[in-house]
This record gives structure tokens, sequence and C-alpha cells, in this order.
């Protein structure tokens, strides 16, 4: 391993060959040189531990940028066997255009119709629509009015629809559009005011309404036979807390918490309840719980890196190419 320019493997390599050469230092006295050596290794490997060989997210990566992911044999472009998604014409057009040939750039002769050639634009019309109810009102010979029943819902003389809701918290919530962007794009694209205030109200709706989904998803994960657990420390109101998650092929549910540990866990009440396989990164927490345990490969092939950059690990590089 090396830091900037200097070689520490090496150089620690060299000193414990000069110490083994010597023969004139007391054992006691090569016995706490020895132990300095593995000291300043290890504390050397912890600060060359970075997120392509260890568990640390590649936020705490110093001077961080892209990585090189590896050359391949595979040409430029879609891969064999994976689904295009190239556009295909429809048999129903929304609107037709009709092209006429020009006549007049055609030579002398008799002329039939011989059908035609299409070919078709997607283009995308994003505008305001606005449905007015009008509720019949009748009057008796006495004066008394009786007025037809609104919708569930239409409370209000003018309100947000349910499209334009859905739409928002999509634009928030799964493209993590920032509140002040979604504000200029309904304003600016669609002509419809929505404030920062309702565009939370939306989100807040739209939680409210996934509850049942939350408590399904929770039942679906501990009756099932696996879960991959972990969590990631997220910024909520500028304050670090984490994000825990526990899934399966069908099921995910996410949960933030200000605790990272066994208390958070058993707050969300998952794992305490769960009796199948628990597949996690080793964090201690997690066996507090009297599951099967698995342990993650994608951080083992991490931790084995870290081992194949020290001189001397073969076996190391073998383990990867046999876990992978």
């Amino acid at each position: 391993m090396k830091i900037e320019n200097f070689n520490v493997t090496e150089t620690i390599e060299t000193a414990k060959a000069v110490l083994a050469a010597q023969k004139k230092i007391s054992p006691e006295l090569k016995i706490m040189f020895e132990l300095l050596l593995t000291i300043i290794s290890l504390m050397v490997g912890r600060l060359s531990l970075t997120s392509r060989n260890s568990s640390k997210p590649p936020s705490a990566d110093p001077n961080r940028g892209k990585g090189n992911k590896g050359s391949t044999n595979n040409k430029p472009g879609g891969q064999p066997g994976r689904t295009g998604k190239n556009l295909k014409p429809v048999d129903n057009p929304d609107k037709i255009i009709p092209i006429e040939v020009d006549k007049s750039t055609l030579p002398p002769g008799n002329y039939r119709a011989a059908g035609f050639e299409a070919r078709q634009v997607v283009d995308i019309k994003i505008s305001r629509v606005i449905t007015e109810y009008r509720a019949e009102v009748l009057q008796n010979d006495k004066g008394k009015r009786y007025i037809a029943v609104f919708p569930d819902g239409l409370t209000r003389p003018i309100q947000y629809g349910k499209s334009v809701k859905s739409h928002a918290v999509y634009l928030s919530q799964y493209q993590l559009i920032p509140y002040e962007r979604v504000e200029d794009y309904f304003v600016n694209e669609i002509q419809i005011p929505v404030s920062v205030g309702s565009l939370f109200n939306f989100n807040k709706e739209a939680y409210d309404l996934l509850e049942p989904f939350a408590a399904l998803a929770k039942d679906k994960l501990i009756q099932g036979t696996l879960i991959h657990a972990d969590e990631t420390g997220i910024n909520v109101n500028g304050k670090r807390i984490w994000l825990h998650n526990a899934s399966n092929e069908l099921w995910t549910y996410f949960y933030p918490h200000e605790k990272r540990g066994s208390k958070a866990m058993d707050e969300i009440g998952i794992l305490p309840n769960f009796n199948g396989t628990l597949v996690h990164d080793h964090w201690k927490p997690y066996y507090t719980y009297g599951c099967r345990h698995g342990l993650c490969n994608a951080h083992h092939l991490r931790e084995l890196q870290w081992v194949t950059d020290n001189p001397g690990f073969v076996w190391a590089k073998h383990m990867q190419a046999l876990l992978m």
C-alpha cells in the first residue's frame, strides 16, 4: 500500500528484514519493534479503506471521482438478451395529416390513388384541464332549494384534482426533484399555481393513504423466508439520521430513525418477529435476532479487495473469483 508516493508496505518489509538480521538487540526489544511495525501496518491499512475495498460509503472517499468499470469485449449499445426500448408505430394515431403529391412535379400521364406510406412522430402535450361540475338546483313553489350532490371530495369552488396531486408526488418522491423546482415546473409549463405548502400536503396525503400498504409489506416480509437488511445515513432537515430497509424479491420496507442499531430495528418490528434467513453486512446488532444469518457477498468482495491490494495475498484474488 502507498500514501501518495511513499510505499509503506515496502518500507515495513525492509524494516522487518533488517530487524530479523539484527543479532545484537535483546529479544524483548525485538518483540517491541515487531509490535510497533504491526500497529503501523494496521493504522495505514485503516487509512487506505475506501468504498472500493470496505463497507465505507462512496461519499466518504477522499477526492472521489469516477471509478474505472473495467474493460469488456462487448460492443457498444444494447447487449444480447436485453429488452429493447425502440419506438413502434401504433395502429390508431391520435392525429392524421394527409400529404398530397404535388402533381405539377409529375410527368404527363394518368394517375390513380394507390394507398399511402406512413411515418409517425411521437410527441407529448402537457396542458391544464379544468373540469367544472354544475350541480342542478331545483326550487319548489315555497322557495325551498334542492341542490344535486357533488362527487365525494369536491368541497371547494376550485381545487386540485387527483392527477395534479399524483403527478406532483411522482416528481417529488420518485424523481427526487426539490419542492421549489416542482413548483416552477407547474407554474411555467402547465400554468397551474402550486405552492410548496401544497406539495408538502400532497406528499402527506399520499403517505397517509399508503399506511395499509406499509402494514402489508411488513407482514409479507415477516412471513417470508429471506430478508436483506441494511441501513444508510441520510439527512433530514439538516440532521443526520438512518434509513433502515428490509427487502426480499417482492417487498421492500423503508423506515427512517435517529438510531442505527437494535433500538431502531425493534421499533420497526420486522426483524424481532422474523424466523427466516437474514442477509446483512455483519453489523453486530443484526446478531441480536434469533433467525438464521447470511453475510452479504458484495461486502465480502470489497473486503477481499483490501486484502488483494496488499502484496503477497494471492488467495484473496482467488476467493474473489470464486464468489463472482
